[in-house]
């Protein structure tokens, strides 16, 4: 079984800037793949990154069309733990971020995580 908390949100204004932290834990925590989900309010779960296991594969990373150039998804095996860079934020960013593991192949799709973490709001407004 993986753990998985969330840090690093809070509000900022639209062209800020935000680092999100996935810390993770329990039996082979770096063998799965990761992704970010972005639940805005009253709306689903969207994927905005993803990156493959380091332990078993390349690491593959995918993004959004809304994340390209202003998201950067990476990983420490190390710490056990996974970040989501946000740059050029913009008010749509708005909602609570969620990290999740599945198995080694990354998807933006939320079918097919087993874990999730608790969340962590994420607010851009002027």
């Amino acid at each position: 079984q993986v753990q998985l908390m969330e840090s690093g949100g809070g509000s900022v204004q639209p062209g800020g800037s935000l680092t999100l932290s996935c810390a993770t834990s329990g039996r082979a925590a770096n063998n799965y793949a990761v992704g970010w989900f972005r639940q805005a309010p009253g709306k689903e779960r969207v994927g905005v990154a993803c990156i493959g296991s380091t332990t078993t594969g390349d690491a593959t990373t995918a993004y959004s069309e809304s994340a390209k150039g202003r998201f950067v998804i990476s990983r420490d095996n190390v710490k056990k733990t996974v970040y989501l860079q946000m740059n050029n934020l913009k008010s749509e960013d708005t909602g609570v971020y969620y990290c999740a593991t599945r198995g080694w192949t990354p998807s933006l799709s939320p079918r097919g995580y087993d874990y999730w973490g608790q969340g962590t709001h994420v607010t851009v407004s002027s």
